[in-house]
């Protein structure tokens, strides 16, 4: 008995200790995003104002992806829905970022979807005016407040004046969000997204969810 007890003591200290290793590395990853982005207020690069326009707030009705891709479908002359993928698939496909990803490059082949994870803030900041410069919503992954709980959520960045610090969303919650770059890294990082329960902090240890996590498209 005592034998048996060591061993499965032994396997919930190691199962322990792997939990904790995991959840380390995720906040060193999430420390490592955290970089100064203070010059970019300055840059001549991101001087001029970009705003897209068509890109509408369409109200999600099954999930933020689904919804995600019908905005981004309406905004591209589409006719994908949330209700035409739910049919297609019976279930939600889009629950991580590289299944969203995976559905954007099927949904649209006229162009290159690409997931950048865990990138510095000045890496974000990049991708996203490049993105919104080349004429292209910017879909990324964040935390929302839906009622008064925290989610993990996708949405469309449709515009960014940097020298003035605005960053304009459209949220699939119903409503656009404008956001200075500190109030948007809150939430690309899951700062803001506290406290925290301890299933979705799995989530992202064993790498089913990301931090400052931005879909470029080309």
């Amino acid at each position: 008995m005592k034998k048996l007890l060591k061993i499965v003591g032994g396997i919930v200290a190691a199962l322990l200790a792997v939990v904790i290793t995991a959840l380390l590395i995720v906040v060193i990853r999430t420390r490592l995003t955290q970089n100064d982005y203070s010059a970019v207020y300055s840059e001549e690069k991101y001087e001029t104002p970009i705003e897209i326009e068509n890109a509408e707030v369409i109200k999600q009705d099954i999930s933020c992806g689904y919804a995600v891709i019908e905005m981004f479908s309406a905004w591209n002359g589409g006719s994908v829905t949330e209700e035409k993928l739910y049919d297609e698939y019976g279930k939600i496909v889009t629950s991580t970022g590289q299944k969203f990803c995976d559905e954007m490059n099927k949904q649209f082949p006229e162009y290159t979807t690409e997931i950048h994870k865990y990138v510095s803030n000045t890496e974000f900041i990049d991708i996203m005016y490049d993105t919104l410069s080349s004429g292209k919503p910017v879909p990324f992954e964040w935390a929302a407040l839906y009622g008064d709980e925290w989610t993990l959520h996708y949405s469309l960045i449709i515009g960014a004046d940097i020298p003035n610090d605005k960053i304009t969303v459209a949220n699939p919650y119903g409503y656009y969000e404008e956001l200075t770059l500190e109030e948007l890294f809150d939430r690309t990082s899951f700062k803001a997204y506290s406290p925290m329960p301890l299933f979705m902090k799995m989530g992202f240890a064993i790498g089913m969810f990301e931090k400052n996590t931005i879909f470029s498209v080309e």
